[in-house]
């Protein structure tokens, strides 16, 4: 029976591999040397107060130096959490207390991730805050003339996300941030998809707050970090409540395997530009043969340069359902759909809505994401069946 599982088990992952993964926006694959940093972890409750707990203890404090490396910040200003989402909630959520002291707006721009929409919706709702949502342009970039006029007294924060995940936009954190600091009003950004976009090395010089997610930059899955700046954290309000741990800020036993791995993650980022012209090489080569194909197609989103995450093509097909184009490349090769699936209902991208594309290219746009490990051939051959896919759409 052993020998049939591990079959059975070989098999399938030859399957996998032969595929063609186009969907690192949503995850990547984990890298072997974050793999082996994870097994070589050993096991101990870091929050235990003996030998075991104390080797544990300073593995994570390693992990978390190294988080604080790619970003420009130091390792007591990093707070590991489950995953972005929760970083997204307690970066936002955690500002609830300045309402007491009459700052109750939130500014967050129209293409933010829905972990960032819902958390300020919710303190809209819960906690009476006002909610201003800034305009981009045509290329996804935020409105610099809004934000500053919509920058008060009453601001507790302004949001805006440094990496879009549907359209690749790399927004000007650094313009943003002086801003902000003019008015005195904190900034956080979602930088999810950063660590493999650009050079984020001196990213904490211009926010106060950062949200990042391991599996996003080849870690593991199930652990994320918010860098919270030391003069801001006594205004941090926690979402969570438990034994203390991390200042309190976000309490919980950590585990020790993935925040290893995570840190390991961040530290193979931290010099990424050979990756980042990889990325960029594989992703041309797909646009390319896709040209040489005769296919018709719209590039949503910044043109291919500084401003666009160098992994990124959100492609219209023309006359194409983008849902049917993916059903149709499966199992083959993986992508994601331009729009979103809400309460079993597909609606539209508000990402591609909030350019201003009509509603046909909005429902004809797939996401495909490169990311490492992957040579232009393949690149070719992905193109390839998207083209063959096409031609059998309906």
């Amino acid at each position: 029976m052993v020998n049939e599982l591990d079959g059975a088990s070989r098999s399938g992952m030859e399957g996998l591999m032969n595929r063609i993964y186009l969907d690192n926006h949503a995850s990547t694959e984990v890298d072997p040397r974050v793999a082996q940093a994870m097994a070589e972890a050993g096991f101990g409750n870091p929050h235990s107060d003996h030998a075991v707990g104390w080797e544990a203890a300073a593995k994570i404090d390693e992990a978390r130096a190294g988080i604080a490396m790619l970003i420009g910040a130091n390792h007591e200003e990093i707070i590991f959490t489950s995953g972005a989402t929760e970083a997204n909630n307690l970066a936002i959520l955690g500002m609830r207390r300045k309402a007491a002291e009459g700052r109750n707006k939130i500014i967050r721009s129209a293409i933010e991730h829905k972990s960032v929409i819902a958390a300020c919706d919710h303190l809209r709702a819960e906690w009476g805050f006002e909610i201003t949502v800034l305009p981009v342009s045509s290329e996804g970039m935020v409105d610099l003339d809004a934000l500053e006029a919509a920058l008060d007294e009453r601001t507790a924060l302004c949001t805006v996300g440094f990496v879009n995940n549907e359209i690749g936009t790399i927004q000007d954190v650094r313009s943003i941030g002086r801003l902000c600091r003019d008015a005195s009003v904190p900034l956080h950004t979602d930088a999810v998809q950063a660590p493999l976009a650009a050079d984020i090395s001196d990213l904490a010089r211009w926010c106060d707050l950062i949200s990042l997610s391991s599996h996003k930059m080849h870690g593991p899955m199930g652990v994320g970090a918010l860098f919270i700046a030391g003069d801001i954290q006594h205004a941090i309000a926690p979402i969570m409540f438990g034994g203390g741990q991390q200042s309190s800020l976000r309490p919980g036993t950590l585990p020790l395997q993935l925040c290893v791995g995570m840190g390991t993650a961040a530290q193979l980022c931290l010099k990424n530009e050979v990756w980042r012209n990889n990325i960029t090489q594989t992703r041309d080569a797909f646009l390319d043969e896709l040209r040489a194909l005769g296919m018709q197609f719209h590039l949503n989103g910044p043109e291919p340069g500084p401003f666009r995450h160098p992994g990124n093509a959100n492609i219209s097909f023309p006359g194409i359902e983008a849902d049917e184009l993916i059903g149709l490349l499966q199992p083959q090769l993986a992508a994601s759909s331009g729009s979103a699936c809400t309460a079993g209902t597909i609606e539209p991208s508000y990402v591609l809505t909030a350019l201003g594309l009509p509603t046909d290219q909005v429902r004809s746009a797939v996401r495909f994401g490169f990311a490492m490990k992957m040579d232009p051939a393949k690149a070719r051959e992905a193109a390839l069946l998207v083209s063959d896919a096409a031609e059998r759409c309906t």
